[in-house]
């Protein structure tokens, strides 16, 4: 099959569903024998994942390259930016972090930027029958648009046809879609094909007269409805998608009498938040973020996820009381782990005069080792073996050990050791982790016996892998099932259908 077409799938707001509708049209394409690959033209996110060409691109993009039977590459997703604050962001271009930007001086880059995106995808169109791209928040956030790389000036520049997906479990999803067209000029309303609903609960026929009426105040099409599946929580885009307090996942019920209960604090500048979420698939771990202290004090086990942040976010804990509670937690001899950021946090002191440029500050001193950040970032994809265990993982940080007294967690192939692990307290660099099922078996009972949770049983025989699948499965069977595939495949073949109509300003 050689289609050689291409589409945007737009959002009315941030997580609309742009990310997991790419996703399942990745998924429902690849298994027609449709050669496809993910785009992303520019993303905003601080959980990403290395590629096996030596780069860094959001996580959303490696799981629709996993869609699509794809290793992840840099050119999915082209340019990343990585929030450190609210005011600057570390852009990261094919891959490679080329430093901090401003959201002011962010837009003096975009000709520059806009060449990349757009020879990148031209590259990746050529290689694929269908290239499917996902835009960025929404694109009508009209005081960007003069400057836009990956929304509508993405798809004027690449004459992309345009599916606007709503979420119509946030309400108001009506007035999303008939909104985000009229905010168009002229020329993108053009481009817009027609509309998705997402997470729909409840009786279609209740929904059908608003179908008919926005179709007929806009002249689009809503060429599907998404339902609400409650099962699909894996891989969430962004760490937003993680609220103070939240379970994680649909906790199913322990193999043994009792439950194994983990705090994961959930840090400002949190990164790779999905790193716990191979915890949350196994029966009887009930995972949920937290943001206070309280919290702490009733959890079997603590956890300290990445940061982009690290000093931040350090400070953030102390100011909060979070810090005491969590050293009060291991001084009782209760198992905690860090990962990357929150590992770092965990020693005696940290040198930072790269990413905050806070110099030495005093880390919690729960792990006898210094952490010193350096200009170049680490970018890997190490093996080793942990708890006796053959792993995997990811490596995404400027801070390094420069001097360790601890056993440490992992035994790398080279024979050099990683991490720290302590009687109750463990820390690695590595994310993904957890997504290694043996080991996540094994440090689920070194948590359960340091807890006390001797009625705590690992199920055993979760594998991790194909709880993904499944997820990635089900997001092609919802668009299969629930989309006019037919009419998105003739979008794909010939663009967007010419004669639409124009909503006026202030329509």
């Amino acid at each position: 099959m050689s289609l050689g077409g291409a589409l945007l799938v737009a959002g009315t707001t941030s997580d609309a569903g742009k990310s997991v509708l790419v996703a399942g049209l990745c998924r429902w394409l690849a298994r027609q024998g449709v050669r496809v690959a993910p785009f992303k033209a520019q993303n905003m996110s601080n959980n990403s994942v290395v590629t096996a060409d030596g780069g860094e691109i959001g996580r959303a993009q490696a799981v629709q390259a996993a869609a699509a039977g794809l290793e992840p590459s840099v050119r999915f997703n082209p340019v990343l930016l990585k929030p450190g604050s609210d005011r600057s962001s570390q852009v990261v271009v094919l891959g490679k972090a080329l430093g901090q930007v401003s959201a002011l001086s962010y837009r003096q880059r975009k000709l520059e930027l806009a060449a990349i995106v757009a020879s990148t995808l031209d590259g990746l169109r050529r290689e694929h029958d269908v290239v499917v791209c996902e835009g960025a928040g929404s694109p009508t956030e009209i005081n960007l648009r003069a400057n836009d790389i990956a929304n509508m000036g993405l798809a004027r520049a690449a004459n992309l046809p345009v599916l606007v997906v709503g979420d119509i479990d946030r309400g108001g999803v009506f007035a999303h879609l008939f909104g985000t067209l009229a905010l168009l000029d002229a020329a993108d309303q053009a481009l817009v094909s027609g509309f998705v609903i997402n997470k729909f609960r409840g009786d279609p026929a209740l929904l059908a007269p608003g179908l008919d009426q926005i179709t007929e105040l806009t002249g689009r099409p809503v060429l599907g409805v998404l339902p609400w599946r409650e099962e699909l929580w894996l891989d969430a885009e962004d760490s937003l998608s993680y609220t103070a307090d939240g379970v994680v996942g649909r906790p199913a019920p322990p193999a043994g009498e009792q439950w194994l209960r983990v705090a994961v604090v959930r840090l400002p500048r949190i990164s790779n938040a999905t790193d716990v979420e191979a915890l949350a698939c196994e029966p009887g771990v009930s995972v949920r973020f937290v943001t206070e202290p309280s919290r702490v004090a009733d959890a079997d086990l603590v956890l300290l996820p990445g940061s982009k942040s690290t000093v931040d976010d350090l400070e953030w804990l102390r100011r909060t009381g979070l810090a005491e509670a969590v050293a009060r937690h291991a001084a009782k001899g209760l198992p905690l782990a860090g990962i990357c950021g929150g590992f770092q946090m965990l020693g005696a002191r940290i040198t930072d005069r790269v990413e905050s440029a806070a110099g030495e500050v005093d880390g919690l001193g729960l792990l006898d080792l210094d952490i010193e950040f350096r200009e170049r970032k680490t970018l890997d994809r190490p093996v080793g073996t942990a708890f006796g265990e053959a792993v995997h993982g990811y490596e995404i940080h400027h801070g390094a050990v420069v001097r360790s007294a601890e056993k440490p967690l992992l035994e790398l192939d080279n024979g050099e050791g990683e991490g720290a692990l302590t009687d109750n307290v463990a820390g690695t660099h590595w994310h993904g982790l957890f997504e290694n099922d043996a080991f996540r078996a094994k440090f689920l009972r070194w948590a359960a016996e340091r807890s006390g949770r001797h009625g705590f049983a690992v199920a055993g025989g979760v594998s991790f892998a194909s709880q993904r699948a499944a997820q990635l499965d089900l997001l092609g069977d919802l668009v299969a099932d629930n989309l006019d595939t037919d009419a998105v495949m003739r979008l794909i073949e010939r663009g967007a259908p010419g004669g639409m109509r124009t909503i006026p300003p202030g329509a």
